[in-house]
């Protein structure tokens, strides 16, 4: 291994020509507190925990007493210093192991554990190795048991982690939505044999069969017949073979197909049943094709059998002999549709080669709890699926292999689905594919890579006093611009490509290199130029008709939501002519009628219906989109008697609003407004954090809020809950089934700036229920655009 902190001296015949950046691969590894190991018969898979410090942005309100508030900053931001947890997982070859353990031993500082949590068949094998390099005893856990709790975790926390593998589609990898119940599933480890457990709970799996006829048979079996000794080498010739020159099919026995049993007649009867009549020489690609068909259909054969046996519809693949492989993939995937006649599919996992060391991790960390928690995946810092990404260079080796990095970051807050979804599986908050679409694609692409110049010049310019603020925007420019190019090559890197993940991406990027909130001044500025219109605004509201005051309260919704950072089109506006505001963007706005509008029956029920009992508002932008836009709409709900709660951002993301931004924001407006000032006295009137730090919504991975008092239980709900959900929607449906007992309002206009004319697209959720009787009607629809429409360009106006 190359030094760069390391050693360089010899350690017996073990690989040391990689390099190996310590600020890349083995990240934080000063602050790393727990370990555990997992060794297979090649991989080596290393976990550990660490504490990460990193900055955040706060904001406190000024003492304004006394003082010329005009000329004032609204609040005073600050940027300070927090501890988070987070774990690092990490992948290589054995040849790598001596090495690597030398690696982490010079880099150990502050590690507290005694002892490293050991699984799998290596974990003997190497037990004195790694007790004299890092001087920790090993505990050798349970490898079944490790795989189901790694998997139970992956399953829980990460959105994108199952996929179906589809050699001849478009799009190879067919990522699944999670159900929020994981359980029951049945786990299919593919090692040196095959093991098939079921898994009925976090604790309780059991056993029920296998083979002896597994990887060890294919690598065995194939090193007699091709005296190819690599199990990867192995595979690359069976992926160039024809197994129809080995294999006799039925055509063979039968001229064609068996009609009477359904037989095609490319179906093989005999595996290397050529073999026995032909006079003459196989090649080893072929052989190895044979040998590959001929075990996967016999696991898939296996596997449907018990699967059905035991009512289970869910099957889930893993072991070294699938290891992310599109050959294995394609083989256990047809040998499953063939058995279970399409009911059932194939499943794999993009972390499955984790499975072993993050149980091993777990049981180490029992005493902290970690499944307390929700962990998210870390763009920043993590490898894609069947990726090397390209921060990870330069990564010069002489022998094949990868590192592969996952990382995950603790949550502020557990995550859970929206409990009033009519059925989480099938809720899709990204309707707008971008793995599947090429052409969308590479133009969501090209959008985020022409506007990465912008976004670092706004983060080096929100750190001033920094001295090396440039130097860390340039990293994040450079990061960012290596994911979207892996991303380019690789879309299913990360899971289904969304404008939503490309935003996540983004966002975590920028944390890496300290950039907690790059528009927090922005925001500070346009919130205070708003909150000095908002008496006006008001004022010239309070002086229309009723109807025509609706009409104007919902354009300015609209046409607030235009500030919006994140659209490109909108910032060349907003730093070009910065008198550009509210009024501006209200004549720009599309005429009516919008491409979905349904503005009239809205209008109808307000005059008609009873007020709505509770209305749950989720804010977006910072300045006149809440202050001019969302405002004057919360106080004309709460003259009619309904009670609000509006929810925003727990953290930053782009120019959202931030809960604690709200808080002094709101506070402003009451001193300047009796009916939000009685409805905060009153607490008709609720401010609540979403537990989300990202510019997109989704409904599976929201924060709870209980809010016992304000809206009416509903029948069979021992307790109301009020689940406060991420702010923001760029990308995707929020089909949701009724709704019970309140209004929930999901506000998102996407705006474009086309030839001076906004396109606003709007999106709400509204129950009539006042009473608690039931759930009224639902309304929910958002069209997201595709190429070649810009995004946003379709006018949606949704209320009942």
């Amino acid at each position: 291994m190359a030094e760069r902190g390391g050693r360089g001296s010899g350690h017996g015949s073990l690989d040391k020509s990689i390099t190996l950046p310590p600020d890349e691969i083995f990240r934080n590894l000063e602050n790393a507190k727990r370990f555990a190991i997992d060794i297979g018969g090649s991989l080596t898979k290393l976990a550990y925990y660490s504490t990460v410090q990193h900055k955040v942005a706060r904001v406190r309100s000024f003492d304004h007493s006394g003082k010329d508030i005009d000329n004032e900053p609204l609040y005073e931001i600050s940027v300070q210093e927090e501890i988070t947890a987070r774990l690092h997982f990490i992948k290589f070859e054995n040849t790598y192991i001596e090495t690597c353990l030398d690696f982490i031993k010079d880099h150990l500082v502050n590690t507290e554990t005694k002892v490293i949590k050991a699984t799998g068949g290596g974990a003997y094998k190497f037990k004195d190795l790694i007790e004299k390099k890092l001087g920790l005893k090993v505990d050798k856990e349970d490898v079944m048991t490790c795989l189901i709790k790694g998997c139970n975790f992956v399953l829980r926390n990460i959105p994108h982690e199952v996929f179906a593998y589809q050699k001849d589609s478009d799009t190879e990898f067919r990522f699944q939505t999670n159900h929020p119940n994981i359980f029951p599933y049945l786990l299919v480890n593919i090692g040196s044999g095959v093991s098939i457990v079921k898994v009925e709970t976090e604790d309780k799996f059991e056993w029920i069969g296998g083979s002896s006829i597994g990887g060890g048979t294919f690598w065995g079996l194939g090193a007699l017949l091709t005296k190819t000794k690599k199990f990867d080498e192995l595979l690359q010739l069976a992926s160039k073979g024809q197994h129809t020159n080995v294999d006799m099919l039925v055509k063979d026995v039968y001229g064609g197909a068996y009609q009477s049993l359904g037989l095609s007649g490319n179906l093989i009867a005999s595996s290397f049943g050529k073999s026995t009549t032909a006079d003459k020489e196989f090649s080893k690609e072929d052989m190895a094709k044979s040998l590959l068909h001929m075990i996967s259909n016999d696991i898939g054969q296996l596997a449907c059998l018990y699967a059905k046996l035991h009512n289970l519809d869910k099957i889930y693949f893993g072991g070294f002999f699938i290891r992310g492989h599109p050959v294995t993939m394609r083989t256990i995937t047809y040998s499953i549709n063939f058995f279970s006649k399409g009911e059932v599919q194939a499943l794999f996992l993009r972390h499955e080669g984790y499975l072993g060391a993050i149980g091993a991790f777990l049981k180490g960390a029992e005493q902290d709890n970690p499944n307390q928690y929700s962990w998210g995946e870390n763009y920043a810092g993590s490898s894609g699926l069947m990726s090397t990404s390209p921060d990870v260079y330069p990564m010069q080796r002489t022998r094949s292999g990868t590192f592969d990095m996952l990382e995950m970051d603790r949550l502020e807050r557990p995550l859970v689905n929206l409990p009033l979804l009519k059925d989480p599986s099938t809720y899709i908050p990204d309707t707008v594919d971008l793995t599947d679409d090429a052409m969308a694609r590479k133009y969501w692409l090209t959008c985020f890579e022409e506007a990465l110049d912008g976004v670092a010049k706004r983060a080096a310019a929100s750190q001033p006093d920094s001295l090396d603020a440039q130097e860390r925007a340039e990293k994040f420019r450079q990061k960012y611009w290596n994911k979207l190019q892996t991303l380019r090559q690789q879309p299913f890197a990360y899971g289904t490509l969304t404008v939503r993940s490309l935003l996540d991406t983004r966002e975590h990027c920028l944390n890496e290199f300290n950039f907690p909130d790059p528009y927090s001044k922005v925001k500070q500025k346009e919130n205070g130029i708003a909150l000095k219109c908002f008496q006006s605004v008001i004022e010239s509201l309070d002086s229309l008709g009723w109807e025509e005051r609706q009409f104007a309260l919902v354009k300015g919704l609209l046409a607030g939501n235009v500030f919006d950072w994140g659209a490109k089109a909108v910032s060349d506006v907003l730093e070009s002519e910065p008198q550009f505001g509210f009024e501006e963007a209200k004549s720009k706005l599309q005429e009516r009628p919008w491409l979905e509008d349904s503005y009239s029956q809205w209008l109808e029920r307000l005059k008609e219906g009873p007020p709505h009992k509770c209305a749950l508002i989720f804010a977006d932008n910072s300045g006149i989109d809440i202050i001019l836009g969302v405002f004057p709409f919360v106080r004309e709900l709460l003259s009619r008697g309904t009670e609000v709660i509006l929810a925003c951002n727990s953290g930053p993301a782009l120019n959202d609003v931030t809960y604690s931004e709200s808080l002094i924001v709101t506070e402003r407006i009451a001193a300047m407004d009796p009916v939000i000032h009685s409805a905060l006295r009153d607490e008709k009137l609720l401010l609540v954090q979403t537990g989300s730090s990202s510019p997109c919504l989704d409904l599976r991975y929201v924060g709870k809020v209980p809010l016992c008092g304000l809206c009416p239980t509903a029948a069979g709900w021992p307790k109301v809950w009020l689940w406060s959900i991420p702010a923001t929607l760029h990308t995707g449906n929020c089909f949701c089934s009724p709704i019970r007992t309140c209004l929930v309002w999901i506000y998102r206009p996407v705006t474009l700036l086309r030839s001076y004319s906004f396109w606003p697209f709007f999106v709400a959720f509204c129950v009539q229920d006042t009473a608690g009787s039931g759930a009224g009607s639902v309304m929910a629809d958002v069209r997201s655009c595709r190429w070649p429409k810009p995004p946003g360009i379709e006018a949606s106006f949704h209320l009942i």
